[in-house]
């Protein structure tokens, strides 16, 4: 039996997402970012086409490494303006039963103690389709506008991570017993105070004594996501992580990369199903190739590849406007995402890259592959791709919104379904018994559940 293939849709609160110039496309409405109702038109369009989940991404500051300014992040809108993500999420959950909601926050500019409310806030209102991205935040703009001078180093920032979902952890699993909440209104107790207790945290980077002010949601914990793919991020991953999700710019590069992560696991404990694997792409799908080809010419002339190198400076904290259009990327030292610079540097020994290369790669996609074609020959490669590098689906990154995910659900879907290859109807339950069919908590041997174990009876 072929292996099923995971889809998730890849978007963002803001204009330009992968895709800087975008905007300007005649049929293009990203420009509705602030609109309700586009975000609710996304949602019932994903759930039509049987979408695993819409995975949110997030930055917490501007992408001004490119010749040292914000300037031209600005002028393409290369994700900048950006809205807040989480507040999206009730209202496209109000008019969807099954799409899962992946939405990315940091862990380094807010206490964990309220976020952990948030996400328990969010598991309750989608009825436990609730997930969440883990990210360290690398950008110094956004340091410096939370009062601090540079953003910790990229390892300290995973120690503050693991410190993080340790106290989150605590307080989704370990501060109010299952049977908590009585709700008796014959005695008048709605939660017996000796099933609720305070988790007394001291940490390095955080006390919390108290307890959780929320009560248990669905899953508890939300379904774990985590974006790493660099060494330090794949012990992270290996540890934590039900779904990792990563941007390689080819098929040698992806193999690997689901291959030391899974090794990465099994080192941690873990099986190695126990973790889904995510690779960003972006597909241009259309009734034929040649149909297909003439839309991605369309789209290239929109594309702005100063707004992509915009972007791919601030992943890689290096300045390509320092860098000849001819001139080959050497890894260089960065705090920023280390595994961007890898997979543009090392991670492939036969390709090199240079500055021009680079800046059309990242234009459409950012840095992710795109794949062009019908819906036959989009879902041909897409098998390529499961079966010679062993991922298990796909985050599909949008170009002309939502001209991109409409093709997906009306075209690629069914080609999919068709094949055996993707599901004709949703599960019933959370996101988690949806995406791993275990029921809704985390289960062993996941560290959750020794903790949860633990709680006093």
């Amino acid at each position: 039996m072929p292996k099923q293939i995971r889809l998730n849709a890849f978007s963002m609160n803001t204009v330009g997402h992968l895709a800087p110039g975008q905007w300007r496309h005649p049929r293009d409405q990203s420009t509705r970012y602030t609109d309700i109702h586009y975000w609710i038109e996304l949602a019932k369009t994903l759930e039509r086409g049987k979408i695993d989940g819409l995975f949110i991404a997030d930055v917490l500051g501007v992408y001004d490494v490119y010749q040292g300014s914000a300037d031209e992040a600005l002028r393409s809108a290369a994700q900048v303006p950006v809205n807040d993500p989480l507040q999206l999420v009730p209202a496209m959950a109000a008019v969807t039963r099954h799409l899962g909601f992946g939405v990315t926050a940091s862990v380094s500019f807010e206490h964990p103690f309220p976020f952990a409310r948030r996400m328990s806030t969010l598991d309750h209102l989608t009825g436990g389709r609730a997930g969440w991205n883990i990210v360290t935040s690398y950008l110094s703009s956004g340091a410096r506008n939370m009062g601090q001078a540079q953003p910790l180093s990229h390892d300290q920032r995973y120690a503050l991570a693991e410190e993080y979902l340790q106290v989150c952890y605590k307080l989704w699993e370990a501060s109010w017993q299952e049977d908590a909440v009585q709700a008796d209104r014959a005695s008048g107790v709605y939660a017996d105070p000796r099933k609720v207790h305070g988790i007394e945290h001291q940490g390095e980077f955080f006390n919390v004594p108290g307890f959780h002010l929320s009560e248990p949601s669905p899953q508890r914990t939300p379904v774990i996501y985590q974006a790493g793919a660099s060494s330090r991020g794949r012990v992270f991953a290996a540890a934590n992580a039900e779904c990792v999700f990563v941007a390689a710019p080819s098929k040698t590069v992806l193999k690997k990369q689901v291959a030391d992560l899974r090794a990465a696991v099994q080192a941690a404990g873990r099986n190695a199903e126990d973790v889904l694997v995510f690779e960003q792409l972006t597909v241009i799908v259309a009734a034929t190739d040649a149909e297909a080809l003439e839309r991605l010419r369309e789209y290239r002339e929109y594309a702005s590849k100063s707004g992509a190198l915009a972007l791919m400076s601030g992943w890689t904290g290096i300045d390509f406007g320092e860098y000849a259009p001819e001139q080959v990327l050497r890894e260089v030292p960065s705090e920023a995402i280390q595994s961007a610079v890898e997979a543009f540097t090392r991670a492939d020994p036969s390709r090199t890259w240079t500055t021009a290369e680079i800046a059309d790669y990242c234009a459409i996609g950012g840095d992710g592959p795109v794949l062009v074609g019908s819906a036959q020959t989009v879902a041909d490669q897409l098998q390529e791709w499961v079966e010679q590098t062993d991922v298990d689906g796909f985050n599909l990154a949008s170009v002309v919104a939502p001209e991109t995910f409409e093709a997906v659900v009306d075209l690629l879907v069914p080609e999919l379904q068709a094949r055996g290859l993707f599901k004709r109807e949703y599960e019933d339950g959370t996101l988690r018994h949806k995406l791993f069919g275990q029921g809704d908590r985390l289960h062993a041997p996941h560290p959750v559940a020794a903790l949860r174990a633990g709680v006093r009876q």
